[in-house]
């Protein structure tokens, strides 16, 4: 197989131990992903690169059933709480039923293949799998 590219420009693949980056406003420490020009919180414009904890807990989730063509159904979508920042995912390698999902669930961030291009390279994406 070829190379490996992150379908988001925070999930880090290439040191060997996969995890997410977030912006932190240098004022008030507010978390964000991707680029910002001013902080949401109290309008701050300087960040620094932070890493985000690569284990959490589960504070909000839906089973999604109806979706767009093409979209495989059931899945989990959730709120995960990496101490303190908080990060939009689908929860995978679970059954996404009630009796297997809950608020407070220990979850860790896992990646996977989206498929790969004709040249071999890979497009991973990532969620949150039960710790």
């Amino acid at each position: 197989m070829g190379a490996q590219i992150p379908l988001v420009d925070y999930l880090v693949l290439d040191d060997g131990d996969p995890h997410l980056l977030a912006q932190e406003c240098t004022n008030c420490g507010a978390r964000y992903f991707d680029r910002r020009n001013a902080c949401a919180g109290c309008f701050a414009n300087e960040f620094k690169t932070v890493a985000v904890a690569s284990e959490g807990a589960v504070r909000a989730f839906t089973i999604v059933t109806f979706a767009a063509p093409g979209i495989p159904v059931p899945f989990v979508a959730s709120v995960v709480d990496c101490d303190g920042t908080q990060v939009r995912a689908n929860l995978i390698n679970v059954d996404p039923t009630p009796e297997k999902v809950h608020d407070g669930m220990k979850v860790r961030l896992a990646t996977y293949s989206l498929g790969a291009d004709s040249a071999g390279t890979e497009a991973i994406g990532f969620g949150y799998e039960p710790a």
